[in-house]
């Protein structure tokens, strides 16, 4: 099953790779939402491309807690 998502905007798409990251490091869904003190919705809407929004103080404890970069978990590409 295919871990990266994308979503088509008009001059380019949205790249979520939280899913793929979180594999990659072996740690699971229900960790990281205890250990970011996330939303478990939140967090399914970042890896599965279904938001419109995001929390940048959310973003930043995904960041830290997986010691990453931001475009590590999410990012834009252009058409």
């Amino acid at each position: 099953m295919e871990k990266i998502y994308k979503v088509k905007l008009e001059n380019g798409h949205i790249i979520f790779k939280l899913e793929k990251l979180l594999e990659d490091k072996k740690i699971s869904k229900n960790k990281i939402m205890r250990d970011t003190n996330t939303d478990y919705k939140v967090l399914k809407r970042i890896w599965s491309g279904e938001i419109e929004r995001i929390d940048l103080a959310v973003l930043a404890r995904l960041c830290n807690y997986l010691d990453c970069d931001i475009t590590d978990i999410i990012e834009y590409k252009k058409d």
